[in-house]
């Protein structure tokens, strides 16, 4: 029996100097989002929306979050979407009921802007431990990407082969 524990959730956050709309529109602008995240990605910013990031250039069938969904969007202030896992957790994450990712957005003042990410739906087994380590590990890199790019012009780009 598969069950969700709660203690799963993986959480990280920053403080990003720039604005709001620079950050909301970082997450929800496909163009934006190949800054510092993945090298392509088409995102519809709209519930219902498509979601997907593909991190090797030109590739639809390997390391992607192809399918996944916008689930909420509160214009600068929520987006929600499923996840795909990458290849080497495929077994265990990209099928059946996936996991969720949720970020959330918050004005500090004109010029800064808190994100705080919540990733839930990581199982209690042994299996899923690896893949929850891998994604504490990947989603503080993200965020770090993101600050970059937003304040020094230089993302790094997320899970690219070595």
């Amino acid at each position: 029996m598969n069950t969700i524990s709660k203690e799963k959730i993986l959480t990280q956050e920053v403080t990003i100097h720039a604005s709001l709309s620079l950050v909301w529109y970082a997450w929800t602008i496909s163009e934006r989002i190949s800054e510092w995240f993945a090298p392509e990605a088409v995102v519809e910013p709209v519930e219902g929306g498509t979601y997907e990031l593909y991190f090797l250039p030109g590739n639809r069938e390997e390391m992607n979050t192809k399918g996944c969904k916008v689930t909420k969007l509160v214009q600068e202030k929520e987006l929600y979407f499923t996840w795909k896992g990458p290849d080497q957790f495929k077994e265990i994450m990209n099928q059946g009921e996936l996991t969720a990712v949720k970020v959330i957005f918050e004005s500090i003042d004109e010029n800064s802007t808190r994100v705080l990410i919540k990733h839930e739906g990581f199982k209690d087994q042994a299996d899923w431990i690896e893949a929850y380590n891998w994604h504490q590990l990947a989603w503080s890199q993200v965020l770090s990407s993101l600050k970059s790019a937003l304040e020094k012009g230089e993302g790094n780009l997320c899970c690219q082969p070595n």
